[in-house]
């Protein structure tokens, strides 16, 4: 993967994100009789400048793409003429600002169920919580879980997905209960098994909650059968051919497709002899397999897929699929409970009780948004919802410069009966200017490290 595999999703998703931001803000803007002068994507000089409308608003793109920002009529920033001044952000009622300023989070919120909606409707591929055999001493193993079995509920609410049963497992984990699994075996015998939560770490950057309890996902023993090959891979280039069994590499017995991947992955640019059984014969190639980066560890790849195994495959995964208003409820039940869930570890990073090393800057969003992008188009889909969920919290945080540290001043001026002064106001820029500034700093510092450690 090369860098541009990270940057180009990354770069798609924000400008995605940071429109239907500053798209809520401007047409509730519209709607309520305030004039837009200028919708900006970026900040800095800018780069392309368009003016369209009855009001010629700009509509530009700037230089600096990490944000935006609608520019409305408004007495603070320059004189406005007596016949405009009904169309002034500042003439408007306290409610008409507190909808045009809350737009913007909310467009973020309906993005995200829009997305969710749409994938649950065309239905996605998901894998199914088949339990591999927990490590011995691993909270897993204590609870009497066993390899094979399919987790059914957590707490008397039922799970389809292994994405779903980690998400609970990962909620109730903040509270550090003790939790009720519902599984069923191979033999069709439902178990109940109590798993304690008491000594999870929450910390997603490190230390993954499954993990953490001795759970993982069962994967099959799939034999090494060549599938679809590259047309300019290693594998083609030796004569392989889809259909080819491998048998042996090197020195090294091969049964299983992990063993042939292992054993690939770790000989980049070195040629290796396969022995593969066709049709009942055996034969021998010498195959080099290419030298690939992945996450700046050179890996060896002979383009080569594993050959589908209808059987296994069912067993491994579920097709995830509602009808148009089910799929609704789930996408908004989905917004809900991630936003939810990110208010919930905001605080308790503030608090202490979370780690604050879950906090992300850009470098982790964007190798997030290359990684997804890489799985396929449902995984990037899913990807671009949770960012939309997180930029909508975010913005809604009491801190002034961001959205919600407006909504604050419009809260306090409706209580005490008139707008919060210009002074108490450049203090609180000043102050929010510094707290995102150190925020921001964090995450970076939080991305720097994951660097190293990878």
């Amino acid at each position: 993967m090369n860098l541009l595999d990270y940057i180009l999703p990354f770069i798609l998703a924000l400008g995605i994100l940071i429109v239907v931001h500053e798209f809520g803000h401007y047409i509730v803007a519209r709607l309520c009789g305030v004039k837009v002068l200028r919708f900006s994507l970026g900040f800095g000089r800018p780069l392309l400048v368009r003016k369209a409308g009855a009001d010629q608003t700009e509509w530009v793109l700037s230089v600096f793409p990490l944000g935006g920002y609608v520019k409305m009529l408004d007495e603070r920033e320059a004189p406005v003429a007596a016949h405009e001044l009904h169309r002034a952000f500042n003439r408007q009622s306290v409610w008409r600002r507190i909808a045009v300023v809350a737009a913007g989070p909310l467009a973020n919120f309906v993005l995200a169920i829009a997305l969710y909606w749409g994938l649950y409707t065309g239905g996605v591929e998901e894998l199914r919580p088949r339990l591999a055999a927990p490590e011995a001493a691993t909270p897993a193993a204590h609870a009497g879980l066993q390899g094979g079995e399919l987790v059914r509920s957590i707490n008397g609410e039922a799970v389809e997905t292994w994405q779903e049963f980690r998400w609970k497992l990962l909620n109730l984990a903040l509270d550090k209960q003790v939790v009720t699994v519902e599984t069923v075996n191979a033999s069709r015998e439902i178990g109940f098994h109590k798993l304690d939560l008491a000594g999870v770490v929450v910390d997603q950057a490190e230390r993954d909650v499954t993990a953490q309890l001795g759970l993982q996902l069962q994967r099959p023993k799939l034999p090494a059968v060549l599938g679809r090959l590259s047309a300019s891979g290693a594998a083609e280039a030796a004569g392989l051919r889809e259909g080819d069994r491998v048998v042996r590499i090197g020195d090294s017995s091969v049964e299983l497709w992990t063993d042939l991947v292992t054993i690939v992955r770790d000989a980049p640019g070195r040629t290796l002899e396969f022995e593969v059984l066709r049709d009942g014969r055996a034969l021998r190639f010498q195959v080099t397999p290419s030298a690939v980066d992945d996450n700046g560890r050179s890996v060896g790849r002979i383009g080569a897929a594993l050959a589908d195994a209808e059987d296994q495959r069912e067993q491994m995964f579920v097709t995830v699929r509602y009808g148009l208003g089910e799929a609704l409820s789930k996408g908004i039940g989905q917004t809900w409970d991630t936003a939810a869930m990110s208010v919930s570890v905001m605080g308790r990073m503030i608090v202490g009780e979370v780690s604050v090393k879950n906090l992300s800057g850009p470098v982790t969003i964007a190798d997030f948004a290359g990684q997804s992008a890489r799985m396929g188009w449902a995984h990037y889909i899913k990807f671009l919802a949770l960012i939309s969920i997180s930029l909508g919290v975010l913005n809604l945080m009491p801190v002034p410069v961001l959205d919600g540290g407006h909504l604050l001043y419009y809260v306090i001026e409706i209580i005490k009966g008139g707008p919060v002064s210009e002074r108490a106001m450049e203090i609180g820029q000043q102050i929010g200017m510094a707290l995102l500034a150190a925020l921001m700093a964090f995450a970076f510092y939080n991305d720097i490290n994951r660097l190293v450690a990878s």
